[in-house]
């Protein structure tokens, strides 16, 4: 299990996969929108996404978790 976790404050700007689509490594899980850029929030490593602890709209801190990765 792997957990992806905010790099910076920003808010969702969108999410682009669902529980339970399986990703590769440098896969994008949702983009997050901050100082008027977006960054995407990319997997480490392939599996399956078992939760997604954000929504677009939502605002992130430093730390906060995002998604939960399982191997596969």
């Amino acid at each position: 299990m792997a957990e992806v976790h905010a790099e910076m404050v920003g808010s969702v700007l969108e999410v682009v996969v669902a529980e339970g689509d399986v990703v590769g490594g440098n896969d994008v899980l949702i983009i997050l929108e901050s100082m008027k850029m977006e960054i995407p929030v990319v997997t480490e490593e392939p599996g399956v996404v078992s939760k997604i602890e954000v929504a677009e709209g939502d605002v992130v801190q430093e730390g906060d978790l995002i998604a939960v990765i399982d191997h596969v």
